[in-house]
């Protein structure tokens, strides 16, 4: 293994990715896999054969565990919680990467729909940091990354909790990143960018709204859940020990615009 190489390796390293079941999660949790990371996959509707994310990560030789989970109810995730500190060994790298999202205007925006958001995007991804990361404390090591926005720095379009929370998603990477930082543990966050996944397919379904924001990207493209993925690794990797409470955006230059 060269030196370059080896600031990527996560060999032994054991992963819990939010969201895994498919887009950028199951890429994420693919390209963790590839770098040597064990995965654990979470998701609302994870299979229990573990379907394609499973397959992903075996076929790195890598081990495999799926844990079905509702990360829009509190007890669900409390449970979640106890089910991943009874593993056999800690978890060295977590990617809050599970969100939702709902299209209203904000003066017809229902406050379920506010608080299910806001519970899944932003509650639960500190809920599984604060729990985690007291361990990644105690042992000196550790990477936490959360899947930020676009709309981490813009606001959008009729999507007001899902503004609000990746906003509060970076606030909570550099708070985070403050407190532990000293402590070894890597706290940051990825915002992709307009990336083709269920979540955008309303967007992309919309030709107006299409041809608008490919006019904008510089890239000339829709991103895809692989572009994450090795934002991801690096992240989680020793390649980024010195990086800290960082946002870093892939979103085809959509910023730089």
């Amino acid at each position: 293994m060269t030196q370059a190489s080896a600031t990527f390796d996560l060999t032994d390293r054991l992963a819990v990715v939010t969201g895994a079941r498919r887009g950028i999660g199951l890429a994420i949790a693919d390209g963790l896999a590839a770098a040597g990371a064990d995965v654990i996959a979470v998701s609302a509707g994870q299979e229990a054969d573990g379907g394609a994310v499973r397959d992903r990560v075996e076929a790195h030789g890598r081990r495999f565990r799926g844990f079905a989970a509702d990360l829009g109810d509190r007890a669900a995730v409390s449970d979640l919680v106890e089910r991943l500190g009874a593993l056999d060994r800690p978890v060295d790298i977590l990617v809050n990467n599970a969100g939702t999202i709902h299209r209203a205007p904000a003066v017809d925006h229902p406050d379920d729909a506010w608080d299910r958001v806001l519970e899944v995007n932003l509650t639960a991804p500190f809920l599984l940091a604060r729990e985690l990361g007291a361990g990644m404390v105690q042992r000196g090591h550790g990477k936490i990354v959360f899947t930020a926005s676009l709309l981490s720095f813009q606001g959008g379009i009729t999507v007001p909790g899902y503004t609000a929370s990746k906003h509060g998603v970076a606030g909570l990477v550099k708070a985070l990143a403050n407190e532990w930082a000293p402590h070894g543990v890597n706290v940051n966050g990825i915002a992709p960018g307009y990336i083709a996944t269920d979540n955008t397919q309303a967007l992309q379904d919309d030709p107006e709204r299409s041809s608008a924001i490919l006019e904008r990207i510089p890239a000339g493209r829709w991103g895809r859940p692989e572009d994450v993925a090795g934002a991801a690794v690096f992240l989680a990797s020793p390649a980024a020990d010195y990086v800290h409470g960082t946002i870093l955006t892939v979103d085809g230059g959509w910023l730089a615009r």
